[in-house]
């Protein structure tokens, strides 16, 4: 084992990479005077990966729409301790989150990281099912289940997903549904577990006032132990998706005051990689802040004329098999905002110099970002299992031209790709018209 220092000299940094016989690849940021450690152990393991082949296997698996993020919760339970507790008499803070593509477990602290780093360990590499505790989380996570149907926001943008696609995971709730949930059973979890919470599948981010060679040493003892060797990816299978959107209008009513609206484009241009999945990211996380930013004419507009307000938002989000640009917010007419939107998201100009100027913003907001560990981290993992390292964020920013953007907005706000999602006051005054 050889610590490798990365040259990120544009930010100042000098992070320590590492990758263990194991395959758990560690990487640590020094921040001297900084406060806080921020330390996450990721696997590349989300909602979408219910259908697939096992290493070594030629017959492929299918499991439980939601086990990912039932599995997330179960790792919270060990037979002798209480994680939580664990953490908290430690001072440190824990939490963990599953995705479309990432499962993520966390803890922040301000001292004994050494002990936090083995509690993180304990947390992630010792599953306990049991018949019992696995029925018992069933009625948690229904529970939780059924409060997001509840919830008009959730209902807004899961309605959009399932309008935009046909066939793709991305279209359900990371949850599950209380009938899939309730089909879980230990063995999935720990067929799960095995196939995806393997070292060579992980990674490990650690960013504080820590000395890096002391961090990648702790771990790679404590990995050890584990005597786990490295192993090939997991074949995933994903069903076929047509281009085309699955219905071009979604609506339901629910007790809000005041409409909700979320217009959706699902991208065709899927299956990148590396530099070219982060090109595309850039270039149409760029084309959404140009058209519809805090600066932008047409935000202003339609401010102005009371369609939106100061929580509109719009953006996008991508992995290798799915690409997403999502707009949305209240607003008191949906039919008027959306027809404006259409009229207008392909005439906006975009300027060179509106372009240049958002660069200096996004570079400096980059530069930034290194005193926020838990942003950062948060990106770090999301660009890793896309292939992509962090330090080139900076150069797809600037290699982007008036040309690319105008290239993405003809190919990817066009009609057939495009759904719209409103839930309505369900009271006597609201409803579609």
């Amino acid at each position: 084992m050889r610590n490798k220092t990365l040259s990120w000299e544009k930010m100042g940094e000098s992070p320590v990479r590492e990758r263990l016989d194991s395959g758990l690849e560690l990487l640590v940021l020094p921040k001297p005077g900084l406060k806080k450690t921020y330390a996450t152990y990721a696997t590349h393991y989300g909602s979408i990966d219910s259908h697939f082949y096992r290493p070594g296997s030629k017959s492929p698996v299918q499991v439980p729409d939601g086990i990912a993020h039932f599995l997330e919760h179960k790792m919270y339970e060990k037979p002798q301790a209480q994680v939580f507790e664990r953490f908290g008499e430690l001072g440190a803070y824990t939490n963990a989150y599953t995705e479309y593509t990432t499962t993520t477990f966390l803890f922040s602290a301000t001292s004994l990281v050494d002990e936090c780093l083995k509690t993180l360990l304990w947390l992630v590499e010792e599953p306990y099912f049991t018949e019992e505790n696995v029925a018992k989380e069933k009625g948690i996570i229904e529970q939780e289940i059924r409060m997001y149907l509840d919830m008009p926001g959730e209902r807004l943008r899961s309605n959009l997903m399932q309008a935009l696609y046909h066939n793709n995971p991305v279209r359900l709730d990371i949850a599950g549904s209380v009938e899939s949930i309730h089909t879980i059973t230990p063995e999935d979890l720990y067929l799960c577990y095995n196939t995806f919470y393997h070292p060579s599948n992980m990674v490990i981010f650690v960013a504080g006032d820590v000395n890096p060679k002391e961090i990648i040493d702790q771990i790679a003892t404590l990995e050890q132990l584990r005597q786990v060797s490295h192993r090939s990816a997991v074949d995933r299978i994903f069903p076929q998706e047509p281009d085309g959107v699955a219905q071009s209008y979604v609506d339901q009513a629910l007790p809000v005051a005041s409409p909700l609206f979320m217009m959706g484009y699902k991208d065709t241009t899927t299956g990148l990689k590396g530099a070219d999945l982060l090109r595309r990211d850039v270039t149409m996380g760029m084309l959404w802040s140009l058209l519809l930013g805090p600066s932008s004419r047409l935000l202003n507009d339609l401010y102005q004329d009371g369609l939106v307000n100061e929580r509109f938002y719009a953006h996008y989000s991508s992995a290798a098999t799915y690409g997403i640009s999502v707009l949305g917010g209240e607003t008191p007419d949906p039919k008027r905002l959306e027809a404006v939107l259409n009229d207008r998201l392909t005439q906006e100009p975009i300027r060179r110099e509106d372009l240049e100027r958002l660069k200096k913003k996004q570079l400096g907001e980059f530069v930034t970002l290194f005193e926020d560990p838990e942003d950062l981290a948060y990106l770090f993992n999301s660009l890793y299992f896309r292939g992509i390292d962090l330090v080139e964020l900076p150069e797809a920013i600037e290699a982007i031209s008036v040309t690319d953007l105008e290239e993405a907005r003809q190919n990817h706000l066009v009609e057939a790709a495009r759904s719209t999602s409103v839930v309505w006051p369900n009271h006597p005054q609201g409803g579609p018209s």
